[in-house]
């Protein structure tokens, strides 16, 4: 796992009062790791293009210009002229040992944002967002430096300095920053970074369900029970996720006769030797009031979704005391409304994710949230952690059904609520990354299928 900070300003500060580093020095440091990036992957005498802001962002290419000189080809384009101090210090620099600047984009092997970092905010004049879209039209390898401008530059990778950053983990991001890699700024991150309560989750954090005691029977397993509404199939596909994830037992639990696979079962509520709940996929209109409370008399753990955010029966799900909760963007938003926590659109909740899922679990900390997205955030009170390992090949009716049963699965094999989230959460993207047909095949059933080769 790696550490996520919301800025790095304080990390700077850090390294000025304590450890003695001036601003210029991890400056040069950052102009440095960009540099090797280069030489490790382009040729000398790569024709290379910066394009500087006037701030400390640009002043970052600056000093990267003036590292290639000679090595390669390279120039500076200032999409607005050096005003910060070490903007115009590095251009001192850059101007006494003779590096180039160019007055327009063009043809380059490799190109590099330097107008704005991770400190921006706000909206680019018409003349910024013109340059910014004629580099996006440039056939070269683009680099961004620190972040992309604004979320705005195509980049291949992203080289960002001194740490990770969440706002790179907004889903707005995903298709904007490439590869992300760390830069040190003259010090190891182990001592750069400060802690953190928000981590990002690696494919090798995942811990697969182990069934190392010899001496044991399907009830040392656990027994899932799926509450199975007006769209069966979407629990019959929890309930085989679930199964093939190793719960011991599956029962789907509802009123009406339908044809289910032989190796589940059925029942008209919830069998007595049940360890774990599922709850909400499919569930439609088929569970009156009564039933639901029914269903949910009792303390077992519960994974809920779907349908569950939408109804009333929600408020009680977030008194239970293990609970996670798997919405998507439109669901959460629901559930801030019902929880009384705050009313916003979609589009407010995408571009500060973050934000509304700490308020959330400050306000029910007992609670596990599984936030569903291009980059997966999952909350426990104060504890954060971010998937970032989905594929758009998950973007299929049924895979957030596969992932609820991966999820209780766990839940019923005795996992503690997060563990189990994040466990799932891994998987269900491993799953993904593993199908070998085309991503637009993906279906429920490949996904299920890959469970049995992890």
């Amino acid at each position: 796992m790696q550490k996520l900070f919301n800025e790095v300003a304080s990390l700077d500060k850090r390294c000025y009062e304590e450890f003695f580093l001036s601003e210029d020095i991890l400056m040069e440091h950052a102009a440095e790791g960009m540099a090797e990036y280069i030489r490790n992957n382009f040729n000398t005498n790569a024709k290379v293009i910066i394009v500087c802001g006037s701030g400390n962002n640009g002043a970052d290419g600056i000093a990267l210009a003036r590292l290639l000189h000679k090595e390669y080809d390279a120039s500076i384009f200032y999409a607005k002229k050096p005003t910060s101090k070490m903007a115009l210090l590095q251009q001192k620099r850059a101007i006494s040992i003779g590096v180039k600047e160019c007055e327009k984009l063009q043809k380059c092997d490799v190109l590099v944002d330097a107008i704005v970092g991770t400190g921006f905010s706000g909206e680019f004049n018409e003349a910024l967002a013109e340059i910014i879209e004629q580099m996006n039209t440039l056939e070269a390898f683009k680099i961004a430096c620190d972040v992309s401008s604004g979320y705005k530059f195509m980049a291949d990778v992203t080289l960002t300095m001194g740490a990770l950053k969440k706002s790179m983990f907004l889903d707005m991001a995903k298709d904007v920053l490439g590869e992300i890699r760390v830069i040190n700024l003259g010090i190891s991150r182990e001592v750069y970074e400060s802690k953190s309560n928000c981590k990002l989750l690696d494919l090798q954090d995942l811990k697969l369900p182990n069934r190392a005691k010899k001496d044991s029977h399907k009830g040392s397993y656990g027994h899932l029970a799926i509450a199975s509404g007006q769209m069966c199939g979407a629990s019959i596909m929890s309930a085989l996720s679930a199964l093939r994830f190793g719960s011991g037992l599956v029962t789907l639990v509802g009123f009406e006769k339908i044809e289910i696979p032989h190796t589940l079962m059925y029942s008209h509520e919830v069998p007595k030797n049940t360890t774990a709940l599922a709850l909400g996929m499919g569930l439609g209109e088929e569970f009156s009031e009564i039933e639901l409370e029914k269903f949910l008399d009792n303390s077992l753990p519960l994974i809920a979704d779907a349908d569950i955010f939408h109804k009333r029966a929600i408020l009680e799900v977030l008194k239970r005391d293990e609970v996670v909760l798997t919405p998507h963007a439109k669901e959460f938003v629901s559930l801030l409304k019902r929880a009384n926590i705050v009313e916003i659109t979609v589009e407010e909740l995408q571009k500060e994710r973050f934000r509304y899922v700490e308020m959330f679990c400050e306000k029910y900390p007992h609670v596990t949230l599984l936030l569903k997205g291009a980059n997966v955030i999952i909350g426990k009170a104060d504890e954060f952690y971010v998937n970032p390992h989905g594929t758009p090949s998950l973007a299929k009716g049924g895979s957030g059904d596969v992932l609820s049963g991966l999820i209780g699965a766990l839940l019923a094999q005795g996992y503690s609520t997060l563990e189990a989230a994040i466990n799932a959460s891994l998987t269900h993207a491993k799953l993904a990354q593993n199908f070998s047909g085309a991503d637009f095949s993906l279906t429920p059933d490949d996904l299920i299928n890959e469970i049995s080769k992890l």
